[in-house]
């Protein structure tokens, strides 16, 4: 089987699709939505608290809203890895919670510690997401209509799944929020958007940049650069890391933009830090 780049992310109204190739697709996941997620082929392994959930073919998990998690999306053998996640946002569970009968409701059930839930593979999750398949090819796209109609659908699985899932879906309380310079510092080498960063501390974009400027004098933008800068300057001097090694390491595209920011920061190039260690 020929080495295929990352083929896609389809994303159809809280649908998301996914494929990739044969090799391991790191992400972190923290979304403001809960998220029910099937694997068709491949396998996900989910870190959470020190704990490691393995999900392979033809299974399913639950993911909590506001929490943050390390994923890796790996092939297997000659499977790729394909999956999809139906996104539960707030606005379709109130409407759900909405016009359901309240007597139906299970009573004085607590709010689970878990944030990743295994889930049976019943009829109705195996039917839901087998229905999904044929939209894997982009040229056949479904109407917003049976979007919606699916979302619903994956609700009503899950709760039938479990009593526990009433009290995790219909929990409307604010979102919480992350530490942002933790997340920063942990993460600043990733190929993260503004946006993305928002998301996974728990905030709007708004918010964010709101949130920053409380904590730094620096755009959020060139705090990851000084940062990135910082930790390539170690690496380079102490140790003695070549520039082609460090500057994929630390989140830069390409060594010119590198370059150019090491000496705007440090007054001389990168590739002049083996000079400097010799003296």
């Amino acid at each position: 089987m020929e080495e295929l780049e990352k083929l896609s992310t389809i994303h159809y109204s809280g649908i998301f699709l996914s494929c990739f190739s044969d090799y391991s697709e790191k992400c972190i996941h923290a979304t403001p939505d809960h998220v029910l997620l099937y694997l068709y082929s491949g396998e996900q392994v989910i870190e959470d608290r020190g704990r490691k959930i393995t999900i392979k073919a033809g299974q399913c998990v639950f993911i909590r809203r506001d929490h943050r998690l390390l994923m890796y999306k790996n092939s297997k053998g000659e499977q790729l890895y394909k999956g999809i996640s139906l996104t539960f946002k707030r606005k379709v569970l109130r409407e759900f919670y909405s016009r359901l009968n309240k007597a139906d409701i299970p009573k004085n059930l607590a709010i689970p510690d878990e944030h990743v839930f295994k889930i049976e593979s019943r009829p109705d999750i195996t039917s839901l997401f087998q229905s999904l398949m044929p939209y894997f090819d982009e040229q056949v796209k479904p109407t917003d209509g049976v979007c919606h109609l699916k979302l619903l659908e994956g609700i009503y699985a899950v709760l039938n799944n479990n009593p526990i899932f009433y009290p995790v879906l219909f929990d409307f309380a604010e979102p919480w929020k992350m530490d942002i310079l933790e997340f920063l510092n942990e993460n600043y080498m990733d190929e993260l958007s503004m946006e993305e960063i928002a998301a996974y501390t728990g905030r709007s974009l708004a918010t964010f940049k709101r949130d920053f400027k409380k904590i730094s004098n620096l755009s959020p933008q060139k705090w990851l650069i000084k940062k990135r800068l910082e930790a390539a300057y170690v690496m380079l001097k102490e140790e003695e890391k070549k520039v082609q090694e460090v500057y994929i390491k630390v989140g830069f595209k390409n060594p010119s933009h590198f370059s150019t920011a090491f000496k705007r920061e440090y007054g001389f190039p990168p590739t002049e830090m083996q000079n400097i260690n010799k003296n």
